[in-house]
């Protein structure tokens, strides 16, 4: 009797015009796509460290602290499998979002460090790569608001009525969203400023 309650449940559901099926699925390619950007630029990112830290290392080779952390924050990242599974699972998504967030310390500090070779900010390689990266960190900026945006569709439509019936049927969740400690700093990209004064 259950599973005939069930299943007349699931099929009155279907055939009611805005079940919201479809918008559940679009919704959550949308999501899958944004992601899929995302993981992207930070690979972009990633990718470009060890190049960076090599040619700081050819000026400042004194600096291996600063030059370690960078390199460790980035096998961190790598270590962390960006599936599109990931973004249903808080844990690992909150793990994934950390890790980026340390690499983002680690390149910070190394951008003061730049602060004390006036031969390696004026080195033509070190500015091709400087270029590289502060164009990488506009397009992480842009590619997380897209997704956030993107998430914020599909767990709107898993929550509203009566797309929500639909969603629990189907085991639809709502999916975890990026978080910053402070929330002005989600629209503005990483500063890569390898040109400004150290501060004091």
């Amino acid at each position: 009797m259950k599973k005939l309650s069930l299943a007349m449940a699931l099929a009155a559901t279907l055939v009611l015009p805005g079940c919201g099926y479809n918008r559940l699925q679009s919704t959550d390619e949308q999501i899958k796509a944004g992601w899929a950007e995302v993981v992207n630029q930070y690979q972009r990112r990633a990718d470009l460290i060890p190049n960076l830290v090599n040619t700081v290392k050819g000026f400042a080779a004194q600096e291996q602290q600063v030059l370690l952390g960078v390199t460790n924050a980035r096998a961190k990242v790598g270590s962390i499998q960006a599936t599109p599974e990931l973004i249903n699972d808080p844990q690992a998504f909150m793990r994934f979002q950390q890790a980026q967030g340390e690499l983002s310390s680690a390149l910070s500090r190394l951008m003061v460090v730049v602060e004390r070779y006036p031969n390696l900010k004026s080195d033509q390689n070190f500015r091709d790569l400087q270029a590289q990266l502060e164009g990488t960190e506009n397009r992480i900026a842009v590619a997380r608001n897209r997704y956030i945006k993107a998430v914020q569709e599909y767990n709107l439509v898993v929550r509203q009525f009566p797309t929500n019936l639909t969603a629990m049927l189907f085991s639809f969740k709502e999916k975890p969203q990026f978080t910053v400690e402070n929330e002005k700093e989600i629209s503005i990209a990483p500063k890569v400023d390898f040109g400004a004064p150290a501060p004091k």
